[in-house]
């Protein structure tokens, strides 16, 4: 089992969320956070001041999957979620050791 993190630009989560839903993908956890990579933030300018925004919003997508579909979630993720412009995001995949669903005891593949 794997754990995919996404960490993707806001406006593009419904596109995200859809195409996940068409290769079945039932569940997944959704966190606004905030960050920079090579964006490095910006500068605005609010009622004539300027001042620096060191960490941009940002969404994370956290979805649990079985081993073998994990390349396809990738693709769909990668497919939905870039504009071509710096900032798009980054996914990592990480190893989960188990998975236990509470209401029922399921553990492992069937707990997902």
């Amino acid at each position: 089992m794997k754990l995919i993190t996404a960490i993707v630009k806001p406006f593009r989560l419904d596109d995200i969320r859809a195409a996940l839903a068409e290769v079945g993908v039932q569940g997944m956890t959704i966190s606004e956070v905030k960050g920079f990579g090579r964006q490095k933030g910006h500068t605005e300018l609010y009622r004539g001041a300027e001042y620096s925004v060191d960490f941009l919003p940002k969404l994370k997508i956290e979805v649990a999957i079985k081993d073998e579909h994990v390349e396809r979630i990738i693709e769909v993720i990668i497919e939905s979620a870039r504009t071509g412009k710096v900032g798009d995001g980054k996914i990592f995949v990480t190893n989960l050791d188990e998975v236990y669903r509470i209401r029922t005891g399921e553990v492992g593949d069937q707990a997902i």
